[in-house]
């Protein structure tokens, strides 16, 4: 049986990163590298496959980070993972940040019980619960956006130590924080194209690759009040 080859692109957030799985074997790439994601993820792209020995028809599939996250961020990813997975002729999977962020808790820190919150800015934040089965992140309920307060309010308190990752509990932490009966810092911030990896090829056994034409992202958030600055009302 021929070895599985995944390509992972994700600009979602203000973290930048590529990774490469050629069955067992993974190679990575990650900048932490706001507003510059569109000079850095196709050089990425191409060191990985230099250094696997690889062209881009010879993948099997392009995972991306899906969102939710930043709407350009998540529209950059998309688009260049679409403009790659067009050239190989290859499907495309798309793969949630928040859970990719609750993968690299378990990978780092073993974690197996994670809350993933993104800051959605306008007192807002991304939300997932995530449960490990079968070494991979799954998700508990929905990935919401919403205000932290009502968060807490909506959920039944979890018990127990919970890991909680993201952008979101820097922000909002005390708030957020009622959410757990104990929350552990996580050293996760942003998502990795590698924590993408084990998601995608989950996907790709049940047979959830889709067509270039039919990969889409996720907002979570579908409508947006833009808050003018000062002066340009």
């Amino acid at each position: 049986m021929d070895e599985l080859k995944i390509l992972a692109v994700d600009t979602a957030t203000e973290a930048c990163s590529a990774a490469l799985m050629v069955g067992d074997t993974l190679f990575s790439r990650w900048e932490e590298a706001p507003r510059d994601h569109t000079r850095k993820i196709l050089p990425m792209v191409q060191a990985l496959l230099d250094e696997a020995g690889l062209s881009l028809d010879e993948l099997d599939a392009i995972a991306f980070g899906r969102g939710p996250g930043s709407f350009t961020g998540v529209r950059i990813g998309i688009s260049v993972a679409q403009g790659l997975a067009f050239g190989a002729g290859v499907p495309m999977i798309g793969v949630s940040t928040l859970a990719a962020m609750a993968q690299g808790a378990h990978k780092l820190e073993g974690a197996e019980q994670v809350l993933a919150a993104i800051d959605a800015r306008m007192d807002e934040v991304y939300f997932g619960h995530y449960a490990l089965v079968d070494g991979v992140m799954t998700l508990v309920g929905e990935e919401v956006v919403s205000e932290p307060a009502a968060l807490v309010q909506a959920r039944d308190k979890l018990t127990g130590a919970v890991s909680c990752v993201g952008t979101g509990f820097e922000t909002y932490g005390e708030t957020l924080g009622g959410l757990a009966d104990v929350l552990m810092a996580s050293q996760v911030r942003f998502p990795a194209a590698a924590d993408m990896l084990p998601l995608a090829r989950q996907a790709w056994f049940a047979g959830e690759a889709v067509p270039v034409e039919q990969a889409t992202p996720v907002y979570l958030r579908d409508k947006v009040t833009w808050k003018k600055l000062p002066g340009r009302e």
